[in-house]
């Protein structure tokens, strides 16, 4: 297996159930549990189906047809609702190539600084003991510890993710002064901690895995996704040994998500969320192969998974397996599947000292432990305390449209039931009252024709007739045509869905638009309100998906990897949704119109330039390590350029180069000669008008200057 399961980490303290001991009525119990999940979600599953079968265009047994009817049609407006609002959804959230998690330092972060400088004679000025070397100091002396574990044999805990960085450097907490290097230590480790993130996201597909969860929930009003849990992730790696180059991988551990179908999942009946939720199981289908791979994942009972295999097959279809599946050959396939059930919940305290379970995670007789069990049948395949600090459930239910009063949401399909219904009857009514309308109906008078003549129509037939009126023998009736009546219904249906979907049909390919939709002004104003629901189905992503999603990776790495020791700090995980991302082009348009008024030389030296740099590269998602210099880089490169600027002006003199050649020829042509240039600073050489230079920071006349002290 490429990939293997792994919970916890083999390095990891697990408390594991022993497989000698007994297990009594632990799997009762978690069957137990499984029927009331299920029997407190059978009206949802109701709803479900009704949307599958919607959305694939199946009438059910409880569409009943008359005699009359013949056409059963069915307009699947369902199918390109819930596909608008998918495609929607995941164009905002994954259209910029990356995965829509952030992390930023909380406002007043602890443990870290939020701001740092490189330490300047200023600073001994306003802090005179700045310059003592001992690391303890004395009471009221303003050197007091900062928060988040800073000793006194690691002064420098408050840079985080630039401790190593500024190791041998005088460096001073707090925002700079005079313009002198700073720098951001909280900003760091949050972007450190962000890269690290993404990086184990895409290294586990899970925007794949996040798009299926987003469909579901438009089709369903629900979507699952399971994790981080940790995995064996193989790395392909070749190594030349002089002979040819020689296949050698290695395995290391990542965090992992995954998707779980809402049809296995099976929470508590009385929870209202996932949070509140006391246990939550996965049910899975498994067939022999897949059972006995369970043994390469740790903490599995091998003799236990051994009696499940040989007690046989016993998987059952619940109802709706088959219409979801839509598979004739089920019933072969059920003969060889194994119905494993995954338990991620709270068990009493005395039924897990009766399994074994050490007593010290056992404080009284009243606590309940937190554990993840597999069982199939009356097998107990796995058991062991859960592994996750801090302990929580590992599932995030995303719903489409929030039921405030219940776990599951409401998606598209369900919100255009109605209007589908309409549709669907009104369309066929129309087609049936079509195919009346488009023939004719003889009412034959045969007491009028002469018997035993063919009642077969066709052009030139003719009717012998012995009695009776003129033309009353045989008469053609033509139905009326109301097809008409049943497509403006039709159109009425649809705009109906329009309104309960706040999907418009316009964002979905309608032609033919009229009214409104005509104008530039009209099309702004419906797509306006579109994403205005759309940006409520974001949020809800937000909410109950990416942000408990990023908080669950980072305590996944504070607990398993050792590169997140070092980057610390008080962060937070934030979405960036549709709204997020509004907000962070308006932020870089400012910082774009702050730099332009920084072109004023005037201006210029009252605006910290390496940190306005900085923060317009964060804010256009830019790495500002990789393109920003800082203070010392930028005084290299001004004198490379300086000195570049320099060569060129000496290869190209007046009238010795080919600038100077070129000046010459146009004064030549024109007739006209260029006025002398003043190269001081006040401009006033050779009568020509200047304002002059400013002076800057460092240079006389500069009124910022720091104070200069005589001894």
């Amino acid at each position: 297996m490429e990939d293997r399961f792994l919970e916890p980490a083999d390095d990891e303290a697990v408390d594991i159930i022993s497989p000698d001991d007994q297990m009594p009525n632990l799997a009762e119990y978690i069957q137990k549990k499984f029927e009331d999940s299920e029997n407190g979600r059978y009206a949802y599953e109701q709803r479900w189906l009704q949307a599958y079968k919607n959305f694939r265009g199946i009438y059910d047994s409880s569409t009943q047809y008359r005699d009359s009817e013949r056409s059963k049609v069915f307009i699947k407006i369902t199918k390109t609702k819930v596909l608008a609002a998918y495609g929607q959804i995941v164009d905002i959230l994954f259209a910029n190539k990356k995965f829509p998690i952030v992390v930023e330092p909380t406002p007043v972060p602890e443990g870290v600084a939020e701001f740092a400088h490189l330490k300047t004679p200023v600073d001994d000025l306003v802090e005179p003991d700045a310059g003592v070397q001992d690391p303890y100091g004395f009471a009221g002396d303003g050197r007091q510890l900062g928060p988040g574990g800073l000793t006194a044999e690691s002064p420098q805990d408050f840079l985080g993710a630039y401790k190593d960085d500024f190791a041998n450097s005088p460096v001073v907490e707090g925002p700079a002064r005079l313009g002198e290097p700073q720098f951001s230590p909280a900003q760091k480790s949050a972007l450190q901690c962000e890269k690290i993130i993404h990086d184990q996201l895409i290294d586990t597909n899970a925007t794949t895995v996040i798009r299926k969860s987003i469909f579901e929930s438009s089709l369903l009003g629900t979507g699952v996704v399971k994790g981080p849990l940790n995995m064996y992730k193989r790395i392909h790696r070749w190594e030349d040994t002089g002979n040819g180059r020689e296949y050698n991988p290695y395995e290391k551990i990542v965090p992992r998500i995954e998707h779980v179908s809402i049809w296995d999942f099976y929470p508590d009946p009385a929870a209202t969320s996932i949070e509140g939720c006391e246990y939550v199981i996965e049910r899975h289908r498994m067939n022999q192969q897949q059972l006995r791979g369970l043994l390469l994942m740790p903490h599995f009972r091998s003799e236990a998974i051994e009696a499940a295999i040989a007690n046989g097959p016993n998987y059952t279809d619940k109802y709706f397996e088959d219409t979801i599946r839509e598979d004739e050959t089920e019933s072969y396939y059920n003969e060889t599947r194994y119905e494993v059930m995954e338990y991620w919940g709270v068990i009493d305290a005395t039924m897990a000292a009766s399994v074994g379970m050490d007593p010290e995670d056992i404080p009284d007789g009243l606590t309940q432990v937190q554990v993840n069990a597999w069982i199939c049948g009356s097998q107990v395949l796995r058991c062991v305390v859960n592994p996750l600090t801090p302990s929580r459930v590992p599932y995030f239910a995303m719903p489409y449209e929030i039921n405030p009063y219940q776990i599951w949401g409401v998606g598209v399909a369900e919100n255009m039931e109605d209007a589908q219904m309409l549709m669907n009857g009104h369309v066929r009514m129309a087609i049936d009252n079509l195919s009346l309308a488009g023939n004719l109906v003889f009412d034959v008078d045969e007491a009028s024709l002469v018997p035993g003549q063919n009642m077969d129509i066709f052009p030139g037939k003719i009717f012998r007739r012995q009695s009776g009126v003129t033309g009353t023998a045989i008469n053609g009736l033509k139905f009326p045509n109301t097809a008409p009546e049943n497509i403006q219904m039709y159109q009425i249906s649809r705009q109906l869905a329009d309104e309960e979907t706040g999907l418009p049909s316009i964002m979905h390919g309608q032609t033919g638009v009229s009214g409104t939709g005509r104008t530039a002004a009209g099309l702004s104003m419906l797509m306006g309100g579109a994403s205005l629901s759309m940006k409520t189905v974001i949020k809800n992503v937000d909410d109950h998906l990416l942000k408990p999603l990023g908080e669950a990776y980072y305590q996944w790495n504070m607990q398993f990897n050792d590169d997140m020791l070092d980057v610390g700090g008080d962060l937070e995980i934030k979405p960036r949704g549709v709204a997020s991302v509004m907000q962070k082009e308006v932020r870089s348009q400012r910082l774009i119109g702050l730099l332009q008024t920084v072109s004023n030389p005037m201006l210029a030296p009252f605006i910290k330039i390496p940190n306005l740099m900085r923060e317009l590269a964060i804010s256009q998602d830019i790495d500002p390590d990789s393109l920003v210099n800082n203070v010392d880089e930028a005084q290299v490169y001004a004198q490379m350029l300086q000195g570049m600027m320099a060569n060129a002006q000496q290869g190209t003199g007046e009238g010795g180069g080919p600038a100077g050649q070129q000046r010459q020829g146009m004064a030549g042509a024109g007739g006209v000669s260029q006025q002398p240039q003043g190269d001081d600073g006040a401009g006033t050489d050779g009568g020509a008008i200047g304002v002059g230079t400013a002076p800057v920071a460092g240079e006389d006349g500069f009124t910022g200057n720091a104070p200069q002290i005589e001894e």
